[in-house]
């Protein structure tokens, strides 16, 4: 039913009349591939009602030119007949139309290691612009900070209502959540330590082909600390063996490019158990997903696990 409403939409730019979607990701949003009649391959997002504002879009959109302007390897947005980026469909909902982009998905198992290396790098090119980029009036993107992951009324919901959050598991997650915020707290958010990021950097938004990392999906981009862009990299891959090597990676190709210091490095496998925090909430409020269908037997257990080991 989904794909049948977007193909009604396609006529709101130009060359996509008479296209297929088909659905490639649910995650946050519902994103369709889009086959136009004459061989015109194009991705079309479609956001969930209630998540970002028309503002918060516009802004996101705003930040990706920039980056482009630089050479970073970023989707770009396609205009509407109307001029806009945004196109505002089925009432509620808002669409935004991507040129298609080559690559698949990096899968954990693979040889991940120079790719996080690539990974680091793209992450400091964007921190170093943010620092000296004057963003457009209006600029509006959502913050990720220890209240808005941990308090109950979560940017992705409440961590206290996921699934198996109970019993010794919910009482080590309680312990976790006040160390988090008293570490994070004192960690601050000085200006070479927090500012305009990603913050979903993880394996499903890169786009592998060849020596080609494309970086996609900004639509979690908001304010927060720039080293949980790295714990954003291990989602869902945290308890893997590799991730040792993965993080050397990471910060071999970031500090070639932008300097960390020792209280950055410091914190962050707070930042990879805040994150873990943030996934647990997105599990517990995205039931229909696939994704949290695959990980919710197991995430709140195992992150009671990688807690008492940090608390410890």
């Amino acid at each position: 039913m989904v794909s049948f409403a977007v193909e009604r939409w396609l006529g709101l730019w130009e060359g996509t009349e008479h296209g297929r979607a088909t659905l490639i990701n649910l995650s946050e949003n519902h994103t369709f591939r889009i086959d136009g009649p004459h061989g015109s391959r194009h991705v079309l997002r479609l956001h969930r009602p209630g998540y970002q504002s028309l503002a918060a879009i516009q802004s996101e959109l705003a930040w990706v030119a920039a980056l482009r302007d630089t050479g970073l390897p970023l989707p770009e947005a396609v205009a509407g007949r109307n001029g806009e980026l945004v196109q505002q469909v089925g009432g509620e909902r808002f669409a935004v139309l991507f040129a298609f982009e080559e690559g698949g998905e990096p899968l954990p198992g693979e040889h991940l290691a120079p790719l996080f290396k690539t990974i680091g790098g793209l992450a400091a090119a964007a921190h170093r612009h943010v620092e000296r980029w004057h963003r457009p009036p209006g600029f509006v993107r959502p913050a990720w900070t220890a209240e808005t992951i941990l308090d109950p009324d979560g940017l992705w919901g409440d961590w206290r209502r996921a699934p198996h959050v109970e019993g010794a598991t919910r009482t080590t997650l309680e312990r976790l959540d006040q160390r988090l915020r008293a570490d994070l707290a004192a960690y601050g958010t000085a200006p070479g330590r927090f500012g305009l990021i990603h913050a979903d950097m993880r394996l499903a938004n890169l786009l592998v082909d060849g020596e080609r990392v494309t970086l996609i999906d900004f639509d979690d981009c908001g304010f927060g600390w720039f080293i949980y862009d790295l714990a954003a990299s291990l989602s869902f891959i945290e308890t893997d063996p590799d991730v040792p090597a993965l993080k050397r990676r990471w910060i071999e190709g970031y500090t070639a490019i932008r300097p960390l210091s020792d209280e950055d490095l410091g914190i962050l496998d707070a930042m990879i158990l805040l994150r873990r925090m943030a996934l647990l909430a997105w599990i517990g409020s995205h039931a229909e997903t696939s994704l949290a269908t695959q990980f919710r037997a197991r995430f709140a257990n195992d992150t009671a696990r990688m807690a008492e080991a940090w608390l410890s």
